[in-house]
């Protein structure tokens, strides 16, 4: 066991890092130009040229080879920081967990869909859709694409902001970047398209498990914060143990359904993508979402953004002043 003062030496560059990685997400939001995820899926694509087969164990070389590159790139950065001391460390995981956020740009994504649905541009909200979620916006009118919009901020919230907030914790550097590989992979190859069917699998099952514990800390803390939005707790748990298990994903239902319970509001429904029609369950009660509603999930979504970067903290001081 570390002593008092030894505990605070350790703890400080990783508290410090997760800290400063949230606040430059939060400033600065995603890049524009020239972002590392760009970067990686470019890298990814032109391997795919290459390495493409339809089958799974194509498809399981492909992952692995590039997930385990980013893994080793980011441990190999890890220890060059650690020559510059402390707060060298401090300044990578903080670079590493901005890289790796996105949930800034999510909130403010879905506010623009709020707004162009407040205003009535439909044309507008179609075109951004895309930029939130894979589904066909054409065949969406204002209900659909408030719903498709709020689910991605609800899934998204899981993937773009809480996993890599604890996956900072957990891995460091080589785990925070590993996680934003994997679940890039997954949106580029995991669904069920005639080519990534097989080819798909491994990005897809491989996202499923690194988001596991992510995707339930969310439910946890959407419950936790649903009175800032007007919500109820006790309808976010419940919509969460009745109704997650029915979706097709093992994760993005629990935080679909926790929000949809927090807000008060049914989410579900058919859903349209491009290659296929999928007839989705109904998460939670009450009607169907609103413009204002989807505005509440975004304001839930940063309170939860926030409330996982505590957890997060506190996750690192357990763990290293425990001597990992």
């Amino acid at each position: 066991m570390f002593g008092a003062g030894r505990c605070a030496r350790v703890i400080g560059p990783g508290l410090t890092g997760l800290a400063a990685g949230y606040g430059a997400d939060l400033l600065f939001a995603d890049p524009r130009h020239g972002h590392p995820v760009a970067v990686f899926g470019r890298a990814a694509a032109a391997l795919e040229q290459h390495s493409y087969a339809d089958g799974r164990a194509a498809g399981a070389w492909h992952t692995a080879a590039l997930v385990g590159a980013v893994a080793v790139a980011g441990a190999a950065a890890e220890r060059l920081a650690r020559r510059a001391g402390p707060w060298g460390v401090a300044a990578t995981l903080a670079a590493s967990t901005f890289v790796a956020l996105g949930g800034t740009t999510l909130v403010r994504t879905g506010d623009r869909m709020a707004a162009h649905l407040a205003a009535g541009d439909l044309a507008a909200a179609r075109a951004l859709l895309p930029s939130l979620c894979g589904r066909d916006p054409h065949s969406l009118d204002a209900d659909g694409l408030a719903r498709a919009a709020l689910e991605s901020v609800a899934e998204n919230t899981s993937d773009a902001a809480v996993a890599p907030l604890l996956w900072a914790a957990l891995g460091g550097v080589p785990g925070v970047l590993a996680y934003r590989a994997v679940n890039t992979l997954d949106a580029m190859i995991g669904h069920r398209s005639p080519r990534y069917r097989r080819f798909g699998w491994a990005a897809a099952r491989l996202d499923d498990l690194a988001n596991y514990l992510p995707a339930r800390v969310t439910a946890a803390l959407a419950a936790l914060c649903a009175p800032l939005v007007g919500g109820s707790p006790r309808e976010a748990l419940r919509a969460w143990r009745r109704d997650a298990a029915r979706h097709p994903s093992p994760n993005a239902g629990v935080a679909e359904a926790a929000f949809a319970g927090a807000l008060g509001v049914r989410l579900g429904g058919p859903t349209r993508y491009a290659y296929r029609l999928e007839i989705r369950p109904t998460l939670g009660d009450g009607p169907a979402p609103s413009v204002a509603d989807l505005r509440r999930a975004t304001r839930l979504s940063r309170a939860v953004q926030a409330a996982a970067t505590v957890t997060a903290a506190l996750l690192t001081a357990s763990l290293r002043c425990r001597g990992r």
